[in-house]
């Protein structure tokens, strides 16, 4: 095991030196594949997506261990190299260490040392997904039907080990209110910014009322808005977009649905497929955490866990708050735990 941790923070390393922007992590996917190989992996590849399973019985069930490849680009008060890692034997500095390469790197670790098992009760498919971070379609999507069915997944992201056993959903929603153009000097006109406004005040003040014991209530935010040529031009529209971050006690449609019914602006969502996910607290996963004294909680933040149709759970070394801000690092220690951690979790699991 310690040989496996060295060689994963070594793995993380160098695939900090190579930039995966979401869509382009090609290079990064070519690295990871390789030293997956050099283990002696069998990998499978789709696009810039990686898999490789550990067979240990037919008929048994399968176990998903996930974390993506992709970055976003780094934030602009980065004062050192993002793509330089360091050299600080404790610390891993550099863009996507925190988010999701720790994550990314212990669960290859962990996979390395449960395949080695015989007596498993379960199989293991180990993947790498792209486009994590804009939520596109040539990312897990591509890889789930190539390894299904699947009976439960974990999915990797800087949870500071604790586990969510619930996620919210998002749901973008294009918005435009359309009223009248005319001079501004004169009577006339329908002012399409204050149609809007009628409509952003509804969506500030409105309350879905069911709300999730692990998730709280629905959020919605409206996050831009446009409107306007001259000053002296009532606005004929005004368009605006609105974030909803859904519970799991709605679907998105029930929630766009309701929105719609009580705005006047005409609304169009980008998508529905990234619905809240949660998983039943008597869940043999989630006894086994709360066996190990891992808290259970809820997350705000979306992963590809919205994008699986079966049992999933998300946790993984790092602190949330580190992602995406200049300066994100992880620490060693932090990959060994997760390590540790993740075999943990899965030695003694028992799911059908």
């Amino acid at each position: 095991m310690k040989q496996i941790k060295e060689n994963m923070t070594k793995i993380l390393r160098e695939l900090i030196r190579i930039p995966s922007f979401s869509k382009k992590e090609e290079k990064a996917s070519d690295y990871l594949e390789g030293a997956m190989k050099d283990y002696g992996l069998k990998t499978g590849r789709k696009m810039n997506n990686l898999w490789s399973v550990s067979h240990h019985g037919d008929h048994l069930p399968v176990i998903l261990l996930n974390s993506h490849i992709d970055t976003v680009q780094p934030a602009e008060d980065w004062i050192t190299d993002p793509f330089d890692p360091g050299t600080d034997k404790e610390k891993i500095c550099g863009l996507g260490s925190n988010d999701a390469g720790a994550s990314l790197v212990a669960l290859l670790g962990t996979f390395l040392y449960l395949s080695k098992m015989s007596d498993l009760p379960y199989n293991l498919v180990f993947t790498v997904s792209a486009e994590e971070e804009i939520s596109g379609k040539n990312g897990i999507e591509q890889v789930l039907p190539e390894i299904s069915p699947l009976s439960l997944g974990i999915v990797g992201e800087p949870t500071g080990m604790k586990m969510a056993i619930a996620e919210k959903g998002l749901m973008v929603i294009d918005c435009l209110a359309e009223g009248r153009s005319f001079h501004a000097a004169r009577n006339g006109g329908i002012n399409a910014i204050y149609k809007a406004m009628k409509d952003i005040e509804w969506i500030r003040n409105y309350r879905f009322s069911k709300k999730s014991s692990l998730l709280g209530e629905v959020k919605m935010q409206v996050t831009k808005i446009a409107a306007g040529q001259a000053h002296n031009v009532v606005p004929g529209s005004c368009s605006f977009v609105l974030d909803v971050r859904s519970n799991d006690r709605y679907t998105n449609e029930e929630i766009f649905q309701c929105i719609k019914k009580h705005i006047s602006s005409n609304i169009q969502s980008r998508s529905f497929r990234l619905n809240s996910s949660s998983v039943p607290t008597k869940h043999p996963v989630v006894l086994r955490a709360l066996e190990l004294g891992i808290e259970c909680t809820g997350s705000d933040t979306l992963s590809d866990q919205a994008l699986m149709n079966f049992p999933t759970v998300k946790t993984g070394p790092g602190n949330p708050l580190r992602s995406h801000t200049a300066g994100e690092y992880i620490l060693v220690e932090e990959i060994n735990k997760g390590i540790d951690t993740y075999v943990s979790l899965l030695n003694n699991l028992i799911i059908s």
